[in-house]
């Protein structure tokens, strides 16, 4: 039998082992750095194999595009990360922190891997990071007495709508459509979906979180104050520090909710008919929410020849009688009949909304997985105040019928969303705006002159609507990420003009407040990625006081 000493060292011993046969087998000190400091900061030591993924490792490919979605951003000349790091407890995600800051380690930060342009996961500009994957902290704690649900930013939004639905029938939260999204970044950016007209955003029914701030503390709302609370709401991620964990306000939904999907292609009159719609979709009842999926299909009128298809795919609060009256009185051209509608619980309507088939049952959700294939794609995204011409929509038909596989949503505003104040929260798109829109092109081959084909239709798509979108500034979802409207340097000044274009396109007036809180309480600006909020330190002398004045 052991000794009580040697029982005492035995951890330190394997650690010590460990630590010795990583740095063997490594020729990269920072890394073994790294995760030596991790170690020390934690109260159990690590395993590296067990958490720690370097290029020279079997598992990193798979672990870094387990999550990842947009193929173009996984290509060999973008920059990967030195090392993955894949936390199990908060105090190893805070250890993360201090080490990095320590040995002056840029870090990434992926929940969901859903970021349209890669940047919590890879680098568009050339500079070492290591990316800290969040994916294992997905624990989520539903209390209906308390009418709230934490939940770790590692879960998908499909398993936090799953366990509320386990405890609960009528009650829900209003975040986004894609079940695979981890609802860390995903409220970090607003988080709009089909019960957004009723509850607002995701980020809008948020009442506290967990962070771990620059200095590697973990916060609460209490303790982080305001200003920081308010800033992580749609501010946008990778700014401010690293999420834990959001604590949801959950929402009433009906015991019985109807959906409905009616496509009307142009040989039916579909520019006719979804110029009506943008006239009417935000002033309707604000229990629905209609949102149209347009896209080139194959006509069945006309061999051989595309069209264009848009389906009204809806969401109602409310059985399929009332919502016939609904529809007769604020858009009865789209021809609603009884048999269009298709009653089910409010957790089947997640599944349908994302397209998922009748047949897969809400367990489903507990896969994490997206039910569509990874792909190459470039998107952006626009907020409209007035109905767009019939003669500007058929200019998008034609270059929707010049493209291989385009696509574009448009979903309808008002109701909550009208309500709300711009400064509320950072996300400021809210009254007077009808509807926003996603743009999205794909493509299935990642050689440079398929890619730069498809990105160039798509910016010159983008240019071409511009008169009939949101002007001064044109705004955009900062959940759709685009790096055409602008980069920061990741080292040296950072040219406020530039950062003030893509910040106003994002938060409008209030990347100013946000550049405020990040100075406050990131000073260093340890946070930072290609469009992170600057702080006035960041700034040149001239640019600190534009900002100022």
């Amino acid at each position: 039998m052991p000794s009580s000493i040697s029982l005492m060292f035995l951890p330190l011993l394997l650690f010590l082992l460990s630590s010795a046969s990583w740095a063997a087998a490594s020729d990269h000190s920072i890394e073994d750095k790294f995760y030596q400091c991790v170690n020390l900061h934690t109260d159990l030591s690590i395993p590296f194999h067990s958490a720690f993924f370097t290029p020279e490792n079997a598992s990193f490919t798979s672990v870094l595009q387990s999550t990842a979605m947009n193929l173009r951003c996984l290509g060999p000349s973008r920059p990967k990360p030195e090392l993955i790091f894949t936390p199990l407890t908060e105090s190893q995600v805070q250890a993360a922190v201090i080490c990095a800051k320590e040995l002056n380690i840029q870090l990434r930060v992926r929940s969901g891997g859903h970021d349209y342009e890669g940047i919590s996961y890879t680098s568009a500009t050339p500079f070492p990071f290591i990316m800290i994957d969040l994916a294992k902290l997905r624990f989520i704690n539903v209390s209906i007495e308390e009418n709230s649900a934490w939940a770790q930013v590692g879960a998908t939004i499909g398993e936090v709508y799953y366990r509320i639905s386990q405890k609960s029938r009528i009650h829900g939260f209003p975040a986004g459509l894609c079940t695979s999204l981890g609802i860390g970044g995903h409220i970090t950016g607003g988080a709009y979906g089909p019960m957004m007209r009723k509850y607002g955003l995701g980020a809008d029914n948020v009442v506290d979180a967990r962070i771990v701030d620059a200095t590697g503390r973990i916060l609460d709302r209490a303790s982080m104050g305001e200003d920081f609370f308010w800033a992580i709401r749609g501010g946008g991620g990778g700014s401010f520090g690293i999420l834990l964990a959001w604590k949801l306000s959950l929402v009433p939904v009906p015991l019985t909710v109807t959906v409905f999907t009616v496509p009307w292609t142009l040989e039916q009159g579909a520019t006719k008919l979804l110029y009506r719609w943008q006239q009417v979709a935000d002033t309707l009842d604000e229990d629905l929410f209609i949102r149209v999926l347009i896209s080139a299909v194959n006509s069945t009128d006309q061999k051989g020849k595309r069209t264009i298809q848009t389906a009204y795919q809806a969401l109602f609060l409310g059985r399929a009688n009332r919502l016939l009256k609904v529809m007769k009185k604020g858009f009865p051209e789209l021809g609603l009949t009884q048999k269009d509608c298709v009653e089910m619980s409010w957790i089947e309507s997640v599944l349908y909304i994302a397209g998922y088939p009748r047949t897969l049952k809400p367990e489903f959700l507990l896969q994490r997985k997206s039910f569509f294939n990874k792909t190459y794609f470039k998107a952006k995204s626009d907020f409209v105040k007035e109905p767009i011409p019939k003669f500007a929509l058929e200019g998008i038909w034609k270059r929707f019928l010049q493209e291989d596989s385009p696509f574009t949503i448009w979903n309808a505003y008002g109701g909550m969303m009208g309500k709300i104040p711009e400064s509320e929260i950072p996300f400021p798109h809210r009254k007077g705006r009808k509807f926003m829109i996603q743009w999205l092109t794909a493509w299935q081959s990642g050689d440079k002159k398929t890619t730069d084909k498809h990105i160039d239709w798509i910016r010159k798509l983008y240019d071409s609507v511009a008169p009939y979108v949101s002007k001064f500034p044109r705004e955009a979802y900062v959940n759709y990420r685009d790096l055409d409207l602008g980069v920061d340097k990741l080292s040296g000044n950072v040219n406020y003009l530039k950062a003030c274009f893509w910040g106003s396109n994002y938060f409008k007036d209030n990347f100013k407040r946000l550049v405020q809180v990040k100075t406050k309480v990131d000073p260093d600006n340890f946070f930072r990625h290609e469009q992170s909020i600057p702080t006035l330190h960041s700034l040149s002398e001239e640019d600190e006081k534009k900002m100022i004045n």
